[in-house]
């Protein structure tokens, strides 16, 4: 496999940033020369319908940011609104390849068959497996919102009813 491609899509909610959404990232800028991040608009988190809250696009732009900024490669992202689940993956010629972990890879085949019925060549797709927390599920924005794990995957000690 080229192990650097151009141009690379990742694509997110990138809600209570954690651990699995910095590898998925990383991985982005391990492959590729220039990432496109799609980060879903508040619009297209409604029709999600996520099962916990999300917090607001601008407050999930500044930590995305911050992040890549601390990281030192802001300068080779650009960061667009998704507002639906391709952003630029239809098009012709501005991406080769997309990063996704194990849980979203269907998606990615999905971008591919919709690809192919365009007539455009297949993006690569890069795999990462899902980060575990502490006892080995994986880290989700979910189970960081329901108060089993922080954001690095450390398991959170849930009160006992006193008796």
């Amino acid at each position: 496999m080229k192990t650097k491609f151009s141009v690379v899509a990742v694509g997110g909610t990138f809600d209570e940033f954690h651990k699995g959404h910095r590898a998925l990232l990383m991985k982005a800028f391990e492959v590729g020369d220039r990432i496109l991040i799609g980060l879903c608009s508040d619009d297209f988190v409604k029709k999600l319908r996520k099962p916990h809250k999300v917090a607001p696009y601008e407050e999930r732009l500044g930590e995305l940011k911050s992040f890549l900024s601390g990281r030192g490669v802001l300068s080779r992202a650009e960061i667009m609104a998704l507002h639906d689940p391709y952003g630029v993956t239809l098009s012709s010629g501005c991406v080769e390849a997309i990063v996704v972990s194990r849980e979203t890879e269907p998606r990615a085949n999905e971008i591919n068959e919709k690809r192919g019925a365009k007539g455009l060549p297949p993006l690569r797709v890069v795999v990462i497996e899902m980060v575990p927390a502490e006892n080995h599920v994986s880290i989700s924005t979910t189970r960081i919102r329901r108060g089993k794990i922080d954001r690095e995957g450390r398991l959170l000690k849930t009160r006992k009813p006193e008796d």
